[in-house]
């Protein structure tokens, strides 16, 4: 049941928050609770109107639009479907960082500059509206009230690196404490720093956890190693998102909270594009994104096949991602969900392109043949793997006492030439603590050589 604190701050504290920054974020929330229910079709209708506003909208105003629609003559006022989309040609990060200027709309303002984290790869810098955080914002906080928690309810927030928490100034830290809400860096994940996260869990009592899988579960596992429950908190739910989530860090989330755990999909490019529902299934916001599968030829495949996730979201007008290619790999869905709502579902999200690997026979595999490799060994707390190119990979280990390093190294050695190849060299290092990407993210595997 939701205690009075926070139905104070959902109901006016945060809004008052939204109106002084100008965010439009309650009527849109509004409408999205009222939308989700709809019958899909009437959720499509309303995501092609939006899309036919958008077009017309950039054809006038962003200069990269102009003159790309008048370069392959594309008329948005003859746009008939959402399939007419495939007549534009795909946005891709090196179209970002070649026409960064161009892609902002003439009357755009307040934009926001952010960028990726850059981690496998270089950073992409680009630009974000009002009308775009707003929406995002609105969607999140749907999402997090289907599992029966609210904004204002007391979260614990594992994420960012240094850079992020060093702009944290007085007064966000003073609308977090309003909020009830507190953030735990998952930069460094040292035996001591995460030791502190865990006594601050406990005394905090949250009722819901946010952040990246890998950090979560493994505050989760060393609390157990250490035998400090964290089941019996009255957490009950646990967000996961930004990275892959894995369904053994589900499971170990599941089992050493005591709760359920909530996939969520997306990123600060493509924005929040899907969360999963209690009934297990990831549903797009359809009123904003319009999602599109291609092949590697870049042909868009029907609901069932999986491919590369292309986004559209409905609200950049500012500064448009139209047909941006995400680099992850996932299904759309047709059926439809028991808990009732119309949204759009995406299935099997298997991450980044660079998260599978090649053997040296050609072989394309998803990344876990490895992770597997290393996940039953006894004694390996966290791994990193990177595929240098088809005859070197190298492979970081951070272990604990159980590890037997004569035996584990030629075991993670054997399996990882078994799926590989052979006269693979594999190289494995151990150290004391494995240091996460600049996003403070964790990357299991990642590849030089896919996607190149």
């Amino acid at each position: 049941m939701t205690d009075l604190y926070t139905r104070f701050v959902s109901g006016a504290l945060f809004p008052l928050q939204e109106k002084l920054k100008k965010h439009d974020t309650v009527r849109v929330h509004r409408g999205m609770e009222a939308s989700q229910w709809w019958p899909r079709q009437r959720i499509l209708d309303l995501q092609f109107e939006r899309l036919q506003a958008l077009l017309q909208d950039v054809a006038v105003h962003v200069p990269y639009y102009r003159e790309l629609f008048a370069r392959i003559d594309f008329d948005p006022a003859a746009v008939r479907s959402v399939a007419d989309l495939q007549a534009l040609p795909f946005l891709t990060k090196a179209e970002i960082r070649a026409h960064s200027d161009a892609l902002r709309a003439d009357d755009a303002k307040d934009l926001a500059r952010f960028n990726t984290g850059g981690s496998s790869g270089e950073p992409l810098i680009f630009f974000i509206g009002t009308e775009r955080v707003t929406h995002d914002v609105a969607a999140k906080w749907r999402a997090t009230r289907w599992w029966d928690v609210d904004i204002g309810d007391r979260e614990i927030v594992v994420w960012g690196s240094p850079i992020e928490l060093g702009t944290q100034d007085r007064v966000r830290l003073v609308r977090d404490t309003l909020m009830r809400t507190e953030l735990l860096p998952a930069f460094e994940m040292s035996d001591a720093k995460v030791d502190g996260f865990i006594a601050r869990i406990r005394e905090r009592r949250p009722k819901m956890l946010f952040g990246y899988p890998s950090a979560i579960s493994h505050i989760a596992l060393r609390a157990e190693r250490r035998g400090v429950r964290l089941d019996d908190l009255g957490v009950k739910v646990v967000f996961c998102t930004s990275e892959r989530l894995y369904d053994h860090q589900r499971e170990t989330i599941r089992r050493l909270l005591g709760c359920p755990v909530a996939n969520g999909y997306g990123g600060r490019d493509a924005g929040f594009i899907a969360h999963e529902c209690p009934s297990g299934n990831m549903h797009i916001t359809s009123e904003d994104i319009v999602v599109e599968i291609i092949d590697g030829a870049g042909k868009v495949l029907p609901p069932g096949q999986s491919g590369e996730i292309v986004v559209t979201h409905l609200a950049t007008r500012d500064y448009p991602f139209i047909r941006y290619r995400t680099g992850d790999i996932g299904t759309l869905g047709e059926e439809a969900c028991p808990c009732g709502r119309g949204l759009l579902i995406l299935k099997d999200i298997q991450g980044r392109s660079t998260d599978f690997v090649v053997a040296q026979d050609g072989t394309v595999m998803h990344g876990l043949a490895l992770i597997y490799v290393l996940r039953d060994i006894p004694g390996v707390a966290r791994f990193k793997i990177v595929q240098e190119s088809l005859d070197l990979t190298r492979v970081w280990v951070e272990s604990n006492a159980e590890f037997d390093s004569s035996i584990s190294r030629e075991t993670i050695t054997a399996g990882l030439k078994a799926r590989l190849g052979q006269t693979v060299e594999v190289d494995v290092q151990m150290v004391e603590m494995l240091p996460a990407e600049k996003s403070g993210k964790h990357r299991y595997v990642s590849s030089k050589i896919v996607g190149r």
